[in-house]
């Protein structure tokens, strides 16, 4: 029997920063010429970065190249926006709890994230708690990005673990659809501002206010569904 693996995506489901990804999007698109009103701005966080720009400007054209390049420099505005808040990230009530908790219920915990680099880097600092994390997929390691089932996909294979003994938590509709494609049971949370009914929408199975939550009544959840090793 493989094992159970706990997948989490990181902004917004363990770390409190999609409102500073939307502001750092939102400066970033101004600076080229962009007026994208913030609330559009939200409902795109979770996307990988070039996917991020193409959703809320269309796709760049494709016949001189010009568009690719602008929105690259987009990208990286807001990567130089961003880390501004470097030292500063916030964890969420209740993520490193959460974490160690499964971690010692016996599931093997993997971030499965667009972040990558210096920015994963502070994340980690920010939820503290590595003891409990076995394993990290990042924007480096897939060639698509959520919703696409690769970066579920790839966190299975870092736990050793089968869609049907595996459990992905996030907060946006891009997760939920990227584990329900990948086969995956889906658990959304509120804290990263998306509401219910689109999670549900989304391939949620059980919804929960944020890490603290989930943490408090884990033994109703969809984990403790999971028979162990």
């Amino acid at each position: 029997m493989t094992g159970r693996a706990a997948l989490f995506d990181v902004d917004g489901t363990l770390a409190d920063t999609n409102h500073l990804h939307v502001t750092c999007w939102w400066e970033a698109l101004r600076q080229a010429g962009h007026r994208v009103p913030m609330h559009a701005v939200h409902r795109a966080v979770g996307l990988p970065g070039e996917d991020l720009t193409a959703h809320l400007l269309g796709p760049p054209p494709e016949s001189d190249g010009a568009g690719a390049g602008e929105y690259e420099r987009i990208g990286a505005a807001h990567d130089v926006l961003y880390a501004t808040w470097f030292d500063r990230l916030p964890a969420l009530d209740g993520a490193a709890g959460l974490l160690r908790r499964l971690a010692a219920d016996g599931f093997r915990v993997v971030l499965v994230t667009s972040a990558s680099g210096a920015e994963l880097d502070a994340l980690r600092r920010a939820i503290d708690a590595d003891d409990a994390i076995t394993a990290c997929t990042s924007s480096d390691d897939v060639e698509h990005g959520k919703p696409h089932p690769e970066p579920v996909r790839e966190g299975l294979r870092l736990a050793g673990a089968e869609p049907g003994r595996a459990v992905f938590v996030g907060d946006t509709v891009w997760d939920m659809r990227a584990g329900t494609r990948a086969g995956v049971c889906c658990v959304g949370l509120l804290c990263g501002g998306i509401p219910r009914a689109d999670l549900l929408e989304a391939g949620a199975r059980a919804v929960y206010d944020g890490p603290w939550d989930l943490l408090a009544r884990l033994d109703t959840s969809p984990f403790a569904r999971m028979a162990p090793d």
